[in-house]
């Protein structure tokens, strides 16, 4: 764990939290007697504590954007590949602890996994040292993909961008379906479709079913337009 500590940058007293937060069920699973528990329940806290804290620095940062665009962007900074991306920078991936057959299937690399794992990371932050250290650890990484977005012209809502560009080019208007909902209550995982006249044009994820939608509608744009 020192090298996960020493790519954070930030000191890290909590060996035992730190340990849990790298915990995933299926090392439990398969090793019923480790007394470390799984991070579950620190990924439920961490979820929101990005929440929060994104919420916080867009509501900072963008102080004329209405209520829905800032919804909607950050959507685009808490979604599972833009978490995964972010654990992928420290190289959380392998400090992860998995069962034999969660690691023969990539777990180590899975974008979901890697999200998790990273929301259960920044709430055995918090837990250890307060909100001053998160804000340290997230407020860079959140401000980067930010700016990536605004540059990318995906600050503004995606649905309504696409819905502009189907009826104006196809003269139709995009609907959306659920196809796949996973994970535990706390921590649901959507996938939607975006289809015009019936034709699927793009997928996409997220933490609630919004989130999915806005995903599925930046997909189908970067891919038709």
């Amino acid at each position: 764990m020192d090298g996960l500590r020493a790519a954070l940058g930030i000191p890290f007293s909590g060996a035992a939290l730190l340990r849990q937060a790298l915990v995933h069920s299926s090392y439990l699973n398969e090793n019923p007697d480790y007394k470390c528990g799984d991070n579950e329940r620190l990924e439920f806290l961490g979820d929101a504590i990005v929440d929060l804290i994104a919420a916080e620095y867009l509501y900072e940062r963008f102080p004329d954007m209405p209520e829905g665009e800032l919804t909607a962007l950050r959507a685009s900074l808490v979604r599972s590949e833009t978490l995964s991306r972010f654990a992928t920078q420290f190289g959380l991936g392998q400090h992860l602890w998995l069962g034999r057959g969660e690691e023969k299937t990539g777990g180590r690399t899975r974008p979901g996994l890697l999200a998790d794992a990273f929301e259960a990371l920044v709430a055995a932050l918090y837990l250890n040292q307060g909100s001053e250290p998160v804000q340290r650890l997230l407020r860079p990484l959140l401000e980067s993909e930010t700016d990536a977005l605004v540059a990318g012209g995906n600050a503004r809502n995606a649905k309504g961008r696409l819905q502009e560009w189907a009826q104006g080019t196809l003269q139709c208007t995009p609907s959306y379906r659920t196809v796949e909902t996973s994970g535990p209550d706390h921590a649901r995982s959507f996938t939607v479709e975006v289809l015009v006249s019936g034709q699927v044009l793009a997928r996409g994820q997220g933490s609630s079913k919004q989130a999915a939608e806005e995903d599925a509608a930046r997909a189908a744009l970067a891919e038709n337009t």
